[in-house]
């Protein structure tokens, strides 16, 4: 059959992910484009691989048994550029990467200027998308590689196809808008102790009476704060839905509400509000996830050093502290 690479991997998303849309976004191209790959796969093959029901289309039986080999010959594609890689033990080639927004502004630039000066054979194609369809673009093979987050109270499945690992830790702290939690004696009765750094001390459970900014309950994020919220005693009154950073740093500066941060995310957006030491020990881990028979490969092993690297770094004399509040700039 003369059929491509982009042609079946266009087929096997949209068996993932439904419509022509959502398929055109994991593998950045126009949904026309993708409509032309499996036009051109279905002229390839003879066979009408897919039907419109209403304003959606489904695939027919042919698409589903084309779908199910072409996820083999993808892999099995894969696994012979990587073998082939291994035999000439360079480093060397183009890798793509999905991240999250926290990792294309703070840890890929970094990353991408070291690899300029040590792997100058490399080139790195990187695209922005949500942390929990990162996991779901490296099975699919769209990427290679994929920065993403795992947190222990709402673990990553794991995928025996994939490979999960840990790049750094980061502990989240309570931003509040400046002067809230001064002098409260919250439930926890434990309210104005200082941590190591010299900042107000809380427990979750003394937000209990004040609103939150979180994402949406279905995201790990999201679940991971709730679990958090209800093992400390309470139910986090969530005010405003938000899954962008920075947005949430506003609200919080504006006096709307309260949120979990850690110092990375403090760093995408300048702001003026008090971030204050929580008891409870609650973090996320930026992990890195690439498919199981690549993580040998050099030119993969090569940029996950490098992103390991990247990921710990943390520069210095980015915050200055004043009492609790804490100013990014």
């Amino acid at each position: 059959m003369d059929w491509t690479s982009a042609q079946l991997r266009s087929l096997v998303e949209l068996t993932r992910r439904g419509t022509i849309t959502a398929v055109a976004e994991a593998l950045g191209y126009t949904p026309g484009g993708v409509s032309q790959q499996i036009t051109a796969l279905e002229k390839a093959t003879g066979r009408q691989l897919l039907r419109r029901v209403g304003r959606r289309v489904e695939l027919t039986d042919a698409g589903a048994t084309l779908a199910l080999h072409a996820e083999r010959i993808l892999t099995t594609e894969a696994e012979a550029v990587e073998a082939l890689e291994r035999t000439r033990n360079e480093i060397s080639g183009t890798l793509r990467v999905g991240l999250f927004a926290t990792a294309a502004a703070e840890i890929l630039p970094p990353a991408l200027r070291q690899v300029r000066e040590t792997h100058p054979g490399v080139t790195v194609r990187s695209r922005d998308m949500d942390v929990d369809e990162v996991y779901d673009a490296v099975a699919g093979g769209s990427v290679d590689l994929a920065l993403g987050l795992d947190y222990p109270d709402v673990p990553i499945p794991r995928d025996p196809s994939l490979r999960v690992r840990e790049l750094s830790r980061e502990r989240f702290s309570l931003a509040v808008p400046t002067g809230t939690m001064a002098g409260r004696s919250g439930k926890s009765g434990r309210s104005g102790q200082s941590g190591r750094s010299g900042r107000q001390k809380v427990s979750l459970a003394d937000t209990g009476d004040l609103g939150w900014i979180l994402p949406s309950a279905g995201s790990y994020y999201g679940r991971a704060v709730l679990t958090a919220c209800r093992r400390a005693g309470f139910e986090p009154q969530v005010l405003h839905e938000v899954t962008d950073t920075a947005a949430t740093l506003a609200l919080v500066e504006a006096g709307v509400g309260v949120s979990v941060v850690t110092d990375l995310m403090l760093r995408l957006r300048p702001s003026s509000l008090d971030v204050l030491e929580l008891h409870e020990t609650m973090e996320r881990h930026i992990v890195v996830v690439c498919r199981s028979f690549a993580e040998h490969r050099p030119t993969v092993a090569a940029l996950v050093d490098v992103l390991r690297t990247s990921a710990g770094r943390r520069p210095p004399g980015g915050r200055q502290q004043s009492g609790n509040t804490l100013l990014t700039r």
